[in-house]
């Protein structure tokens, strides 16, 4: 059995692997860094400083998926570390979840997209086999995915955060969960209730009350 409960052959979304994972390109987390500055897949390479792989625990439990690198991640090789991932932080650690204890914490993309714009289709398929490699090898039993960029990104499903987040998802043995990105948050700093920062707030204590219970969804029923 995976980490998670669920099999550990239990393969990954075919659209997510992506050609390189099809073909056996499986490098694992060690191989992850080295491979990533290689890569050449979309046109993200040539305007990056670094790639921007992970921060947190590799054995964390619960994954967090963003949309991509900005300024200050591309600068410093870590996602989610601007004023974004501080409220990040801040909202995890409020339901008792330490991002660099509890979570490891990735982007669709790994490269850094000019002027933080949101990536293209293109260049979220080109960076799908090495979030998959993460995926695999983490073998988280839950996924945040935060905005519309992630959820697109891991379940193929576009434009649907407002319709989609605080809802439980089961995926390949696993929970998902999609909730808004920490910059919509920001540009909505309300906290009554009903705010998207309210909401988001409900959403990561069943997240919390999720990783407690530690159970995996049903198999799929035939």
């Amino acid at each position: 059995m995976a980490k998670n409960g669920a099999m550990a052959g239990d393969p990954l979304q075919p659209s997510l692997l992506g050609e390189a994972l099809a073909a056996g390109h499986t490098p694992g987390l060690d191989g992850l860094q080295r491979s990533c500055q290689e890569c050449r897949r979309c046109g993200l390479a040539a305007g990056r400083q670094q790639v921007v792989i992970s921060r947190g625990d590799p054995a964390a439990r619960l994954m967090v998926i963003g949309e991509g690198p900005g300024a200050q991640e591309d600068a410093s090789g870590r996602p989610f570390v601007g004023r974004a991932g501080q409220l990040l932080d801040q909202m995890l650690a409020s339901v008792g979840l330490d991002s660099e204890r509890y979570a490891y914490v990735c982007n669709v993309v790994k490269c850094r997209p000019p002027d933080n714009r949101k990536p293209t289709a293109q260049e979220m398929a080109a960076c799908a086999p090495w979030l998959a490699v993460q995926i695999a090898a983490v073998d988280p039993a839950i996924l945040l995915l935060t905005g519309a960029t992630a959820l697109e990104g891991v379940l193929g499903i576009k434009g649907g955060i407002s319709r989609l987040r605080g809802q439980w998802h089961p995926w390949q043995g696993r929970w998902v969960m999609p909730v808004f990105h920490p910059s919509y948050l920001l540009r909505n700093p309300s906290r009554e209730q009903g705010s998207p920062k309210w909401l988001t707030w409900q959403d990561l204590k069943e997240v919390q009350r999720r990783l407690e219970l530690d159970q995996p969804p049903p198999p799929p029923t035939l």
